[in-house]
């Protein structure tokens, strides 16, 4: 890319992004609100995905330490406390774990990571050292996939209540809040990136780091509907009781 975009040029790619590769898209995400998973392909997930979520932390607080003023530091103090949540309130970790225990895993079983998909941890992991390794830049515009995730969380929610009956609304405490928390986050870092990418190479590197992350998160379904949908399940990987 040679030609530098206006900022609102820039958001625009960003969206078009989004609206490409964001997994919403992925088969698996629409047959989960569709009501097509059976419990154990569920449990699988929010194992796996368990990973994910409790490797935010450490991720944010890798670029924490790089950032250079009070208020970015204090943007990504917030980002990790909505996490692993404070000594007054729980977070978004602890309320994973009511997801995982609501579909009759263990809390031992799921924090141990023993059943992971090796993919899971390679891809999450993947995330992580990108992150911590990548620019400041690149590694704020990897977080722009906030801007879609109020969508998606509201199809789980309302597919999960309306065609799981052992789902709750308890069960699904950890998405309510990241209602009001993605739209926080991603206005925020996009303000950031449309200010800070001031030339044709930095929006490029955005770009990419938003291509990365969307890549990230569809391999993770990926996987999962390899092994889980077409029954591929990896040797040491969660085996449901049921399928």
């Amino acid at each position: 890319m040679n030609t530098l975009l206006s900022p609102d040029e820039l958001e625009a790619r960003l969206r078009a992004i989004g609206a490409e590769r964001y997994h919403r898209q992925h088969p698996l995400h629409k047959a989960m609100y569709e009501g097509k998973l059976t419990k154990g392909q569920l449990q699988a997930w929010a194992l796996n995905r368990y990973y994910y979520q409790a490797q935010i932390p450490r991720k944010d607080a890798t670029l924490l330490a790089r950032l250079p003023t009070t208020e970015l530091r204090r943007e990504w103090r917030r980002r990790i406390e909505d996490h692993d949540g404070t000594a007054d309130s729980s977070g978004g970790i602890a309320r994973w774990l009511k997801l995982t225990n609501g579909l009759g895993l263990d809390d031992e079983y799921v924090t141990s990571l023993k059943g992971l998909l090796p993919a899971t941890l390679f891809a999450v992991d993947a995330y992580v050292a990108f992150v911590r390794d990548r620019s400041i830049l690149a590694a704020i515009a990897s977080s722009l996939t906030e801007l879609f995730s109020p969508t998606i969380i509201g199809e789980r929610m309302e597919g999960m209540l309306r065609n799981y009956p052992y789902i709750s609304e308890d069960t699904l405490a950890y998405f309510k809040p990241r209602l009001t928390q993605a739209p926080q986050d991603s206005t925020f870092a996009l303000n950031y990136v449309k200010e800070h990418a001031r030339t044709p190479e930095q929006q490029q590197e955005v770009l990419g780091a938003l291509e990365f992350k969307c890549a990230i998160l569809w391999q993770l379904l990926d996987a999962l509907d390899h092994a889980y949908v077409e029954g591929h399940i990896p040797p040491g990987a969660f085996v449901p009781e049921t399928p």
